[in-house]
């Protein structure tokens, strides 16, 4: 894990720790976050570039010489700003700018809501959409997906889990999540169902920092996200937030590719398994303490889990 710049620190101290709606089954609409364009963040190591996978660029970017990508730049250590409040950094850019080296362009990241994401990739808005986005078979009918990093849920709870939740049972607690992830729509309200008349109190938030800030504060007994946020989250809370229990429904993030370019979504899935075998994929991940979401080979539309 890099050390964190004094700004970043000073926004973590006030609880706006900068996640965001990473597993959202959400696909089209939604308020977008809007913010100017920004170029990649972060040191890029040295690559060669691949001319045959160059060859393979939609015509658009060969002219450009640049890939366009849509990201919701509020998803610690994955994708957010820097101490800049401009250039988008993390675990994901970098993965996904050691392939654009390959490809001998550069990186132009476009903060957005998650989403409104999608529906700006099909409309030609963004190349690529990258957001830890889980793959999932509604995104799939919609998109391509290359799949690049492995994640699962994860509970958190105020240190110490003072109020005694169990993510098992989890009934008259109160419980924070991102609207629209797929822990709001598909994880808890499976267990609301088990829970009779003595229900979860769901605080729905609209930015995952908000949610986690409910948590340190004691609004909320605990809250649910994808592992690596929940890891990253408790490490700079200062000791204020502990992971609960163990991850599960572990599936894969996939970059979105538009659904007419399937040529590039294969070539994406070459560049990473070239990174793959020379390091600069784990050495991306490990930069962030994230390498134990990193898978062995990267699939274009693998079947959802």
């Amino acid at each position: 894990m890099r050390t964190r710049s004094l700004a970043t620190t000073a926004a973590l101290a006030t609880l706006t720790l900068t996640m965001a709606a990473c597993g959202s089954t959400s696909l089209s609409g939604g308020s977008g976050a809007g913010g100017a364009a920004t170029p990649a963040g972060g040191t890029q190591e040295p690559v060669q570039v691949d001319q045959a996978l160059a060859a393979k660029l939609p015509e658009k970017i060969k002219a450009d010489k640049k890939i366009v990508v849509g990201t919701d730049a509020t998803y610690a250590p994955n994708e957010f700003l820097d101490a800049d409040g401009k250039t988008v950094i993390g675990a994901d850019i970098d993965v996904l700018n050691t392939v654009a080296a390959r490809f001998g362009v550069t990186v132009e990241y476009q903060p957005a809501g998650f989403d409104t994401i999608i529906t700006g990739v099909q409309g030609k808005k963004y190349d690529l959409g990258i957001s830890s986005f889980t793959i999932t078979d509604k995104r799939l009918e919609q998109v391509n997906m290359v799949s690049y990093f492995n994640a699962g849920t994860q509970w958190a709870t105020a240190q110490g889990n003072p109020k005694q939740v169990d993510p098992e049972n989890a009934c008259g607690k109160t419980v924070a999540v991102q609207t629209g992830t797929t822990q709001d729509q598909d994880d808890l309200p499976v267990r609301q169902e088990k829970c009779g008349a003595n229900k979860i109190n769901v605080l729905q938030f609209d930015g995952q920092d908000q949610a986690t800030a409910a948590v340190v504060s004691g609004r909320a007994d605990a809250m649910l996200a994808d592992s690596p946020v929940v890891a990253y989250a408790a490490k700079q809370s200062q000791g204020k937030l502990a992971p609960l229990g163990e991850i599960y429904d572990a599936a894969p993030y996939g970059i979105v590719v538009p659904k007419d370019q399937t040529d590039f979504a294969n070539a994406i899935a070459e560049a990473l398994t070239k990174a793959k075998a020379d390091g600069s994929y784990e050495r991306a991940l490990q930069k962030w303490g994230t390498e134990n979401g990193a898978i062995s080979s990267f699939q274009v539309n693998p079947a959802a889990s």
